[in-house]
């Protein structure tokens, strides 16, 4: 008797939803992605090919495409989240009928709601009514050209329940993707979200010409930050010195690849929200979750110095001039 297949539907057809596909069907799941618009669809579907991400790369055979949601999740046995976190809460509305009664819900998104302050997770149970238990997170340093390119990266997989993260685990395991377990759904959420405002601080230095130290500063200081709200919010401290927590911003922090450290640059380099926002072109998800991080921070009563000097330069409320010396002139205190 043969062995059933695992059955995906990865919504949608982005690029990180693309590169999850591919790692999904190298694992060997059938993956189907659903793509807004008909020449996604078709390009892989007939070529094996996303013509608007990753269009060099020739995806398994195991990836198809369609337009319709209903038919992508017809018989999934994961539902895989890639979207913008602020445009989750609708589309998961229309969505949220066609999945499926044991479908088991994996986020891929990195970002705050802006009216709510509410995770994916948590968004995803508010609108569904889907238990906690069979919503997972995957997070960690996960740059989705390399991973095409099949260069090595692992991540976290985090849910409530341990055998669920395991079963995802075993879906997305390949040669060059290590998948880790973990219970720890808040951590891995508040370490991929805030990760990536302390990306734009990076960003906002390089391009103001500002050297690998203020790099440096920036990165152990926003982890700091990012530990304080994850671990008041009921994280573990070590998820934040993992892959989802450490790994990932590195990663984010590092790279010309990462969106935001690229969107950081160009307000670095004197550019304006909007202007940087039409240079950068994919979502940013930072530029959306400052201000919704610092409302958490506030309601928990914890200290975000960097996240708070990002959103007020995003806003028009400081210079840039004025945003290095608030973070520079902070009063001097032990490190703990």
């Amino acid at each position: 008797m043969s062995q059933h297949r695992s059955r995906a539907a990865v919504l949608s057809a982005g690029s990180w939803g693309t590169a999850v596909a591919k790692i999904l069907a190298d694992a060997g799941t059938d993956v189907v992605l659903h793509a807004r618009r008909d020449e996604i669809a078709d390009g892989i579907n007939r070529h094996h090919r996303n013509p608007g991400y990753h269009a060099d790369v020739e995806l398994p055979h195991t990836v198809t495409a369609t337009t319709d949601a209903a038919a992508a999740l017809d018989g999934a046995d994961f539902l895989v989240l890639s979207i913008p976190a602020q445009s989750l809460r609708d589309n998961l509305a229309k969505w949220a009928p066609h999945i499926g009664p044991d479908t088991v819900i994996v986020s891929l998104m990195k970002g705050i709601e802006q009216d709510s302050g509410l995770r994916a997770s948590q968004i995803i149970t508010n609108v569904t009514g889907i238990s906690p238990d069979r919503i997972a997170v995957l997070s960690g340093p996960n740059l989705a050209g390399e991973i095409m390119d099949g260069q090595p990266a692992a991540a976290t997989v985090a849910c409530p329940d341990e055998g669920v993260a395991r079963r995802i685990q075993q879906a997305c395991h390949t040669p060059y993707f290590r998948p880790y377990t973990s219970t720890d759904v808040t951590g891995c959420e508040l370490g991929g979200a805030v990760k990536n405002v302390i990306a734009l601080a990076v960003g906002i230095a390089a391009g103001m010409g500002l050297g690998d130290n203020a790099t440096a500063i920036l990165i152990t200081r926003g982890l700091a930050e990012t530990t304080r709200l994850a671990t008041a919010m009921g994280a573990h401290p070590a998820t934040l010195a993992g892959l989802a927590g450490l790994g990932d911003l590195v990663a984010t922090c590092s790279s010309p690849l990462s969106r935001n450290r690229t969107f950081g640059t160009h307000l670095g380099q004197g550019m304006t929200v909007a202007e940087a926002t039409a240079a950068t072109r994919q979502t940013t998800e930072g530029v959306k979750s400052a201000a919704a991080l610092l409302t958490l921070a506030f309601a928990y009563d914890v200290e975000m110095p960097i996240a708070s000097v990002v959103s007020a330069l995003l806003h028009g409320d400081v210079t840039l001039d004025q945003a290095v010396a608030a973070l520079m002139q902070r009063p001097t205190k032990a490190e703990r």
